[in-house]
């Protein structure tokens, strides 16, 4: 391996070290409520976005909190000798994608029916340090 290919690889390591990523499958919440909740928590520290979590009135809010404690935790994990208090983490993506679909059957009149959709979807969170930005 040469020596500039040596550095990248070096860099890249430590890069992911920085990251840390939880993942929910299967949460049975349509993507579009789950999207709502995640819109508020996007770019924002993850103090703030635990306390926003905490008092929102969406039932989504429950389950995005508790994936945002697990990726603190295997941020926590990953960088073993830092304290969280001293770093700057905030929730750097989050996206919802759809989950599986369970189609249902509900009786209508005159012997028709009616399909229910129980849709389904993932979450994904990673939780990166802030970079701190100089203004000139």
């Amino acid at each position: 391996m040469g020596a500039r290919k040596a550095i990248r690889a070096e860099k890249m390591k430590a890069e992911k070290k920085q990251k840390a990523i939880a993942v929910l499958r299967d949460c049975p919440t349509s993507p579009r409520k789950m999207r709502l909740v995640a819109d508020i928590i996007r770019g924002v520290e993850i103090n703030k976005a635990l306390g926003i979590l905490r008092y929102s009135k969406k039932e989504a809010s429950i389950r995005l909190e508790k994936l945002l404690k697990s990726a603190i935790a295997n941020w926590e994990a990953k960088n073993e000798g830092e304290r969280l208090e001293d770093t700057k983490l905030c929730v750097k993506e989050i996206f919802v994608d759809g989950g599986r679909m369970l189609k249902r059957i509900q009786p209508a009149p005159q012997g028709r029916a009616h399909r229910i959709r129980k849709r389904s979807n993932h979450v994904t969170i990673v939780v990166d340090k802030t970079v701190p930005v100089e203004n000139k």
